[in-house]
């Protein structure tokens, strides 16, 4: 196998893993005036990713870093023709890190209630914008001979694009309630589980349809499978849901959004940025790629260095497993 597609297969698992663990901790943030009644019932929630969030924010950096130094073209055009919502998305991460760390800082309502709302913006603007820069790239936008974004903000803006915002929206929200309900104890927990079973039908409707069209528009025969398979872990998480089985409905909404992102780049490949233009114009794995020498040197890098990234965030959800509730607040 090709170094350009090891790598194009590695950079798909960290923005699988990027939204799979990331996806629930913003569905978390996004639901915080929806599930919790006063200032005790927020701070549970935020307890359940605040040993986590940072490290699922680590796939995000890895996947930027990585496409730099193996698709410096993809990286050149992605980040110059997606500047202005990508710069969006960095401002929320900005801003709702800022909050996660300065909320607790000082005792006054009037003080929570500022941070809250930036955690709640900040988780909801790059839930939204995710999606619709992934929809666009499955989709396909303006790109020239140079290999340069021709577009604006507004081409990305397009039914498409907005229907992989909502998708990603609602996706979010559910595995959020989802992940609430198995990390928290009490009303919370009962809240969580009935708010992710009405939100559950919506989601499954929004993302079967948004992936229908990814597999009319570029699928291939493994991306029809892998789709199928997220539409059946989905369905499988509202059921186990509805028996009370809320680790099996969190690995089910895990394993939707995975495969599902993984359907994506089984669509795009071997294009890494198809044109819309022109197709002779599209990125692909190959005329986007570093060296081979460059190629060579970053997959000795991340055989030595993966297995301690990956040991070591499975260690610390290991560690911060209990359930939480308002019981292990102080007043």
């Amino acid at each position: 196998m090709e170094l350009t597609t090891v790598w194009f297969a590695l950079i798909a698992v960290l923005w699988i893993g990027y939204f799979a663990l990331e996806g629930f901790d913003f569905g978390v943030g996004m639901l915080l005036p929806v599930l919790a009644r006063d200032d005790r019932e927020r701070r549970v929630m935020i307890n359940t990713i605040g040993p986590v969030w940072d490290g699922n924010e680590v796939w995000l950096l890895v996947a930027g870093g990585a496409t730099f130094a193996a698709f410096p073209e993809w990286y050149a055009t992605l980040f110059s023709g997606f500047y202005l919502p990508l710069l969006l998305i960095l401002l929320a991460l900005i801003v709702r890190g800022v909050a996660f760390e300065y909320r607790h800082q000082r005792p006054e309502a009037t003080w929570h209630g500022w941070w809250d709302r930036a955690i709640i913006i900040g988780s909801l603007v790059p839930a939204v914008l995710w999606g619709v820069a992934f929809a666009n790239i499955v989709r396909g936008v303006p790109i020239d001979a140079d290999l340069e974004y021709t577009g604006g903000l507004l081409t990305l803006l397009n039914p498409v694009g907005l229907l992989g915002g909502l998708t990603t929206l609602l996706l979010f929200l559910t595995h959020g309630a989802v992940f609430l309900a198995l990390k928290t104890d009490g009303e919370i927990r009962h809240r969580a589980r009935a708010l992710a079973l009405r939100l559950g039908s919506g989601t499954a409707v929004v993302a079967v349809a948004f992936l229908l069209w990814a597999q009319l528009h570029t699928g291939t025969g493994a991306s029809a499978v892998v789709f199928a398979l997220a539409a059946c872990g989905l369905l499988a998480a509202l059921v186990a849901l509805a028996a009370g089985r809320e680790g099996w409905a969190f690995t089910g909404t895990f394993v939707a959004i995975a495969l599902a992102v993984a359907g994506l780049f089984l669509g795009l490949f071997p294009d890494v940025m198809p044109s819309s233009t022109d197709a002779a114009f599209s990125l692909t794995t190959t005329n986007a790629a570093a060296t081979p020498y460059t190629l060579g040197i970053m997959t000795w890098v991340a055989v030595l260095v993966t297995p301690f990234v990956i040991g070591y965030q499975a260690w610390s959800y290991w560690i911060f497993r209990q359930r939480i509730s308002v019981h292990h607040i102080p007043v």
